[in-house]
């Protein structure tokens, strides 16, 4: 019998190669080679976690915002600070500059994002444009930075402070070529919200390029509806229709083909009509006036007004300042002239006919003869015609690219014709019209078409109209009673200017008033201004929006009027 005291050398063995696991009871070899690849695997997935956490912690540290203030959107202006730093105009950018930091106010006009490290952008004031450029680099732009700027919505305005450097190549469909913006600092002072009511792609393109067939995807932007976002119809025509050539990356001003926003030029144009204007007329000695538009009765006689409540009774908003025009005349101011507002209550919806326009107004008195005054308004059409050519160029090119027209044509003496004369030009065309009818916008058409053709221009004027078809204060003509000393000047075949020698007797005047049906009381005031003594005077009144639509040739009125008005149209 073995003793009890001493070891089993197999028992021994067995409890050494014995694992036991988490509840106490035994596991095998096999078992337990098992469970130590598990725990090796749980280490390895550990260890990659915090590897991973790491690199991604290193990553977040070397992402850190650092160019917080040189982006954002700046709180609302309400004059809260004056710093008086100045802002650059975009015309005066140039090569010149080249490194100097400049702050610039503009639009974006366009952006092109190339990866997440750069960003082109178009800048615009009013036609100006310049490019811009902001990449990231580890010093002052963040990709947070870069990323806002992208985002900025077209149109919005923004404050940018840049330096000026030189492209590689020149921008030439920027108005700027010469010079782009090394962005360093942008901010929204004011952000565009919602879509555009129309693509500024399709409202700037050429009328040409839509008779094209490989563009008969093109969406034409109707004149309503223009109109009724005239706002935004106005900044356009800056022409961003696509090229099919390869775009530069480096160059996004090279999606822009126009240099000029016509709409812009359209009123540029317009603007510098006023200013040939009232520059001759200052310098012929006349006097710029303003004459009341709530007045009490109808100034040219007829129906065809707006009547507005004017406390317990009505009044009429003025057809014309005509009254006021010779009532000056009348009080020696001898020569005078007017530009401002005109209201017509005719319904008609044509391309020429607005209820409200602006009208170019003057009158003068004469010394012996109402050619004294023809002679004036001829130098006077003729010194707006030169002067636009000569001043405004770029902007008649510009109108031209979206718009093309054929050059205006006048005279350095502006042809005359009698009226009768125009009556028999048109009969020899085979037009049928009666001695003392007045002509309408077909016949008109024709007329212009005709003296094109034989006197080669666009402009000329037709004297001694039939007096049934002229206001009640229109002078007879001396020798045939059927006609009257008025006229009127034509654009294109169309009516421009209406004018005549004024009756200025007081007792004549009151006689050709009754044989238009007008009561004597409602124009008392004005018959009452002659008695005292006038000067024989003449004048004429013109269409400030139909010269521009006509010499550029624009088809219709609207067209040149900055919010226009018509029997269907009061807003916006």
């Amino acid at each position: 019998m073995a003793d009890q005291t001493t070891p089993d050398v197999n028992l021994v063995d067995k409890t050494e190669d014995l694992v036991l696991d988490a509840e106490g009871k035994p596991i095998s070899k096999k078992a337990l080679k098992k469970l130590e690849k598990e725990r090796e695997k749980e280490a390895k997935k550990a260890e990659r976690a915090a590897k991973e956490a790491a690199e991604r912690a290193a990553r977040e540290a070397s992402n850190v915002d650092y160019s917080t203030d040189r982006y954002g959107k700046l709180p609302m202006n309400q004059s809260q600070q004056r710093t008086g730093l100045k802002r650059e105009r975009i015309t005066d950018i140039n090569a010149s500059r080249t490194s100097e930091i400049v702050l610039v106010r503009a639009r974006v006009h366009n952006s092109r994002p190339t990866g997440a490290k750069m960003c082109f952008f178009v800048f615009r004031q009013g036609v100006a444009t310049i490019q811009g450029l902001v990449q990231a680099d580890p010093n002052n732009i963040s990709k947070n930075m870069i990323k806002f700027a992208v985002d900025i919505p077209l149109e919005s305005i923004v404050l940018v402070e840049a330096v000026v450097a030189k492209p590689v190549d020149d921008v030439k469909s920027c108005t700027v070529s010469d010079a782009e913006l090394s962005i360093q600092k942008i901010h929204v002072i004011s952000e565009a919200l919602g879509r555009l009511p129309f693509s500024l792609e399709d409202a700037s393109r050429p009328e040409a390029e839509f008779g094209k067939v490989e563009d008969a995807q093109f969406s034409r932007v109707n004149l309503d509806t223009r109109l009724n976002n005239r706002v935004v119809d106005l900044r356009v025509g800056y022409s961003i229709w696509r090229i099919p050539v390869l775009i530069s990356q480096i160059h996004l001003c090279h999606h822009i083909l126009s240099q000029t926003n016509a709409n812009h030029a359209i009123f540029k144009i317009q603007s510098g009509v006023c200013q040939l204007f009232r520059e001759y007329l200052i310098g012929k000695d006349f006097m710029e006036i303003h004459s009341p538009k709530i007045i009490g009765a109808a100034s040219e006689g007829g129906a065809n007004v707006f009547r507005v409540r004017y406390f317990k009774g009505e009044a009429y908003l003025a057809q014309s300042p005509q009254f006021y025009k010779q009532m000056s005349v009348a009080a020696d101011f001898d020569r005078v002239f007017e530009i401002g507002s005109v209201f017509r209550a005719e319904d008609s919806n044509t391309h020429r006919h607005m209820t409200e326009f602006i009208g170019l107004d003057m009158e003068m008195a004469f010394e012996e003869h109402y050619y004294e005054v023809l002679d004036v308004l001829d130098e006077l059409f003729v010194s707006i015609f030169t002067g636009l050519k000569q001043r405004f160029s770029k902007e008649i090119e510009a109108v031209r690219r979206q718009y093309p027209f054929e050059e205006f044509e006048f005279l350095p003496k502006t042809l005359r014709l009698q009226y009768a004369e125009g009556i028999k030009m048109l009969r020899e065309a085979g037009v049928e019209i009666g001695d003392y009818d007045d002509f309408n916008t077909e016949q008109e058409r024709r007329l212009g078409r005709l003296v094109k053709e034989k006197y080669h221009t666009d402009f000329y004027m037709l004297d001694k109209f039939p007096l049934s078809v002229r206001p009640f204060y229109t002078m007879p003509d001396p020798t045939n009673p059927n006609y009257s000393n008025s006229y009127d000047f034509f654009m294109r075949g169309e009516e421009v200017l209406s004018g005549a020698q004024r009756v200025h007797d007081p007792a004549f005047l009151e006689e050709r008033a009754r044989a238009h049906g007008i009561d004597l009381a409602t124009i008392q005031p004005y018959i009452d201004s002659f008695k005292h003594a006038a000067p024989p005077h003449a004048g004429g009144g013109i269409g400030l929006e139909r010269v521009i639509m006509l010499y550029l040739n624009l088809g219709n009125i609207r067209k040149t009027s900055l919010f226009p008005r018509d029997p269907k149209r009061l807003e916006p």
